[in-house]
């Protein structure tokens, strides 16, 4: 194995965290220099405004294995997420976020479970978010109820972008047409093998979250959206039940009319107008939302722009074979089409065995 071919893929998805990094280094290093394998760490800097490119770049001189991947602007979560995912050389590909919420140590479990058992994918499963505010507890368990009861209930409860995919599943995902995929959905509907290990959710290291109220509102509408018909059935249904209820009241004033019963007045019509307006403008929402998308795809603009990879600068240009082309510039970005997506090397899933130390014991593999 080269150091092209590392075992592990840890992709860090990082937007200002100046304050944090020093702490994510102290946790995560020891852990993977506990493998005893080869592994990379591919820190996606999503367009950061503070101190984090300086910082990174200084981690990388005492740390061989980090790699520093930059977006040319802030994409947002999942797109740098993606960026990672897509750009990783393991055969095995973690995600984890910066905040140090998600604990390193488990990714040697993770790491077990997927060759003890044979499977492409381990979800990070929450079993304890007693360190999350109430709010955001019971919005998350909406939102989780809600994405199990339109996509099914193959979308493990509690499990966010904490997860372990083998080189065949990345792959799989490089292969989808969509340029925004959610990958809390996108992955479980692959279908491979998956286990999961549950983990106690800390608190956040340092800084300040980056998810906001809005954003968490858009990831939820984008989850719903991107990935099933069902708010174009819900405008489908308030349309037609406000097509009865018109009907009703045009019986009902024809029966009114014929008793000669009728008396003018403005609160029936004033509701009726209020409603039918209402039920009109949430279905044209409804549509805008699905055209928006459908618009954002004719346009075919990429989901994030790579400025620069330190894989590619020309002090690792030495391991480059002679006659072998020279890597690509660094500027560069998600092709329109699955086939010119910016190219790894492929690598089969590797099925061995083995049995490192674990931290944690909730385990549970699906099929």
């Amino acid at each position: 194995m080269t150091s092209r071919e590392p075992t592990l893929s840890v992709v860090v998805p990082i937007y200002n965290e100046e304050s944090v990094l020093p702490l994510l280094v102290e946790r995560l290093r020891p852990v993977l220099d506990g493998l005893g394998e080869p592994y990379e760490v591919v820190a996606v800097d999503d367009g950061s405004s503070d101190a984090t490119p300086v910082i990174l770049v200084g981690m990388r001189r005492g740390w061989p294995q980090l790699r520093v991947v930059r977006l040319r602007r802030n994409s947002g979560h999942q797109a740098a997420l993606i960026a990672g995912l897509f750009r990783a050389r393991g055969h095995y590909v973690a995600s984890i976020d910066a905040d140090l919420q998600d604990p390193p140590e488990v990714l040697v479990e993770m790491l077990r479970l997927a060759r003890a058992e044979s499977l492409d994918i381990v979800y990070g499963v929450r079993g304890d978010r007693s360190t999350d505010t109430r709010f955001k507890r019971y919005t998350a368990g909406v939102y989780y109820r809600l994405v199990r009861r339109l996509v099914g209930n193959a979308v493990p409860a509690q499990a966010g972008d904490f997860r372990l995919l083998s080189r065949a599943t990345v792959e799989a995902l490089r292969e989808l047409p969509e340029r925004r995929p959610v990958l809390r959905l996108v992955v479980p509907w692959l279908g491979f093998p998956s286990g999961e290990v549950s983990y106690s959710r800390e608190a956040r290291a340092a800084g300040r979250t980056k998810y906001s109220l809005s954003r968490m509102v858009r990831l939820a509408t984008d989850s719903i959206i991107s990935f099933s018909e069902a708010p174009l059935r819900v405008a489908t249904w308030l349309g037609a039940g406000g097509m009865l209820l018109c009907l009703l009241m045009v019986v009902f004033a024809v029966v009114m009319y014929i008793r000669d019963s009728t008396v003018t007045g403005w609160a029936s019509l004033y509701v009726a107008v209020l409603f039918l307006g209402a039920v009109q403008l949430l279905c044209l929402g409804l549509l805008g939302e699905y055209i928006a998308r459908i618009y954002a795809a004719v346009q075919g603009r990429p989901a994030y722009f790579v400025g620069s990879d330190t894989a590619d600068e020309p002090a690792a240009a030495t391991e480059v074979p002679t006659g072998t082309p020279p890597p690509p510039a660094p500027d560069e970005h998600v092709p329109a089409t699955p086939a010119a997506r910016d190219g790894a090397e492929e690598h089969p899933a590797a099925r061995e065995t083995g049995s490192p130390a674990s931290r944690n014991g909730g385990v549970r593999v699906v099929r």
